[in-house]
């Protein structure tokens, strides 16, 4: 690595997901193989032919904000802030300048909620609201978290569909191995729970229709697998230099090291067959960190569940890391969370982190049907110890977009 570059810590998490809000909960479920996918309660689903979702649920906005800015507010801010304030006070920012912190937070669909209301209200005759246009906003999250929190340095909200949270990640990571920012506030969220969307992803066929058994309903690299339970949510990470992070005193969850992102211009929703894109996001990943496919210990996979695209990254894995493709724990952790969209690169970054910090890999629940096509170790229904010293995180979305990230347990400055 280049000498004059910087090396990047994780030193917050903040996590509001539909199996827990905040680290330990959110931790104690995930590695228990709790799934939080259930009925929609949040609106009459029966005129679907999905009705199951992963919801959060016990969130309380007012929890988080003023009466006046829960009103002003998305849902979608409603969660970003959570997560934020959750971050920023998990070891707290005492020694960072917040007027030179950056922010960098992404959200695939924003505000939705806001949106179908107003679409409504004017087909009814009614005007839009005047906060319709700041409150759908794809940037939205990334300002309401700025504002809140009064950090003054880049700002902006990478839009990369499933992979925006994973893209807000990797650039908050380069911007401080670069000398561009001090310290990164970094995340996603989304709150895509509604009667529009559930219609236009079911219409693709791209959801798992068990409703009558939602928490069984995720099964990612298993042969009876029909899809992904959308989900909602936000993960958030501060993101500072080792040599800050050290000079606080604060605890490093894991490093980032290396961040890889690829464009596949083979169809604008199904992925390659042979995962050739994939694999070179994983590749790039690796060449970044200076570190060779052997050393891989985890994957956390983006395991969507859908007939396409776990055998195109099962291959994808098999590409990237040769032979040892087979010695590598993968699993895909959107059975217990839902897949949260724009919110899910970030929760997954967090997921390697704590795996790394904890030498704990998370289970892929449901797993109980293998397919000749999936042949790795997708640590089946029950979590494992492990000393992980590197770990990948994948994330593929719709528009082509590939990302991988690559962590590493924080090692002495000598190294």
């Amino acid at each position: 690595m280049n000498g004059d570059r910087k090396r990047v810590a994780i030193t917050g998490i903040g996590l509001v997901t539909p199996i827990g809000i905040g680290t330990e909960l959110y931790w104690k479920q995930l590695t228990a193989g709790v799934s939080g996918a259930r009925l929609i309660e949040s609106f009459d689903a029966s005129f679907n032919r999905v009705r199951i979702g992963a919801e959060v649920t016990g969130f309380d906005p007012s929890d988080w904000l003023e009466y006046k800015d829960a009103r002003r507010f998305d849902r979608v801010g409603h969660l970003a802030v959570a997560a934020s304030d959750l971050a920023l006070n998990d070891q707290g920012i005492e020694g960072l300048d917040r007027s030179e912190m950056a922010t960098v937070i992404s959200a695939a669909l924003g505000g939705t909620a806001t949106a179908v209301q107003n679409i409504e209200a004017r087909a009814a005759g009614r005007n839009a609201s005047p906060l319709f246009i700041p409150m759908t906003m794809a940037n939205f999250a990334a300002s309401a978290v700025a504002f809140r929190h009064k950090l003054g340095g880049p700002s902006y909200a990478p839009l990369s569909a499933c992979s925006s949270s994973a893209d807000a990640v990797g650039q908050g990571y380069r911007m401080i191995r670069d000398g561009y920012a001090e310290s990164a506030l970094v995340g996603g969220a989304e709150a895509a729970m509604s009667p529009v969307v559930l219609s236009g992803f079911t219409s693709m066929r791209a959801l798992s229709a068990r409703n009558d058994d939602p928490k069984g309903a995720g099964r990612p690299f298993a042969a009876d697998r029909d899809g992904f339970v959308l989900g909602e949510g936000a993960g958030m990470l501060v993101l500072e230099s080792l040599e800050s992070a050290r000079a606080r005193g604060v605890h490093v969850y894991a490093e980032i090291c290396g961040y890889g992102q690829v464009v596949d211009t083979h169809h604008v929703t199904a992925p390659r067959a042979d995962g050739a894109c994939a694999a070179k996001a994983m590749r790039l990943a690796l060449r970044e960190a200076g570190a060779e496919p052997e050393q891989v210990g985890y994957i956390n996979a983006h395991g969507t569940g859908t007939i396409l695209s776990d055998p195109a990254e099962t291959k994808a894995v098999h590409t990237a890391l040769g032979a040892h493709a087979r010695s590598v724990a993968i699993s895909s952790t959107k059975p217990m969370t839902g897949h949260m969209l724009g919110a899910t690169g970030a929760v997954e970054a967090a997921t390697c982190a704590l795996a790394i910090d904890r030498g704990q890999l998370p289970p892929t629940i449901n797993h109980t049907v293998p397919d000749p096509e999936c042949d790795l170790d997708y640590v089946p229904n029950v979590a494992r110890s492990a000393n992980v010293e590197l770990a990948l995180s994948n994330s593929i979305a719709f528009g082509g977009h590939n990302v991988t990230l690559a962590f590493r347990r924080p090692a002495d400055e000598e190294n």
